[in-house]
């Protein structure tokens, strides 16, 4: 994808390649704390080159356009379990999946937690200057022995069956376990007791539809996930050696923007 960068009026303006907030850059051994976000962690667990460019260097990769439709899922699911939130009643999918003993949690919190952009979950790292945050999409409790239940929405359109066992051992899917061990990991060290088993809300559009007719219909699927965040605290560790550190690593070999930048350099030679 091509993106051409554009500013608060949408008008066209030169791209520098650079990201201009300080706070976006981390400066090698630095005291000032700093903020990594689940999807920043996510980006040095994939490569760690494309990760030290991006918050080490200041490097501003081209963007994507946004999933609005899958943004409107969430909003309106979010609707949805606001309601019983209030009520402290357990949602139709939890009645309909035995799910009885389920309840959205309720906390002051709850909308900062699901505000990824400048709030999220937040904890800091050991005695580190590193700030640790994720917005999760919900989060539910067990009433039975007040644990909480991370939740996290997905949207597809997929004609394959929704089962755990294919949904989870699909690699693309590996993203998706690592965000909830991230949230789980987070609520620990917040604190929380955390139920062992997380929960997928996959809404799978129908495809073999007639017609549109004005609107998408979609199938609610639970799909259960037993986390494990035992191995966040060295991967967190390894990170924040690799922030401290004045030399890029190697890129993942399988990484494709490492690739383009390689074969436009020889290109242009």
């Amino acid at each position: 994808m091509i993106d051409l960068k554009r500013n608060s009026k949408k008008e066209l303006v030169p791209a520098t390649g650079k990201r201009t907030r300080s706070s976006s850059i981390y400066k090698p051994n630095q005291d000032e704390d700093f903020k990594i976000s689940r999807g920043k962690f996510s980006d040095f667990l994939t490569c760690p080159r494309c990760f030290y460019m991006d918050r080490v260097i200041g490097l501003d990769a081209p963007g994507t356009p946004g999933w609005t439709l899958n943004e409107t899922t969430d909003i309106l699911l979010k609707k949805e379990f606001d309601a019983c939130r209030e009520s402290q009643t357990p949602h139709r999918l939890f009645l309909e999946n035995g799910l009885e003993h389920l309840v959205p949690f309720q906390h002051p919190d709850i909308d900062k937690w699901r505000d990824s952009l400048h709030h999220g979950l937040i904890t800091r790292f050991s005695d580190s200057n590193i700030i640790l945050t994720g917005g999760v999409d919900d989060i539910w409790q067990n009433t039975e022995n007040g644990k909480l239940v991370v939740a996290d929405y997905k949207s597809q359109a997929n004609t394959k069956e929704l089962e755990p066992v294919s949904y989870l051992s699909d690699p693309y899917k590996e993203g998706y376990k690592v965000q909830i061990d991230f949230y789980a990991y987070l609520l620990q060290q917040m604190g929380f007791d955390v139920e062992e088993t997380a929960y997928f809300l996959v809404c799978n559009a129908d495809r073999g539809a007639n017609g549109f007719k004005g609107e998408m219909k979609f199938q609610e699927t639970l799909i259960p996930y037993r986390w494990n965040s035992s191995w966040i605290h060295e991967k967190v560790t390894e990170m924040i050696y690799l922030l401290n550190d004045n030399n890029a690593p190697d890129a993942n070999p399988s990484c494709k923007n490492c690739a383009y930048v390689r074969q436009r350099l020889v290109l242009e030679r």
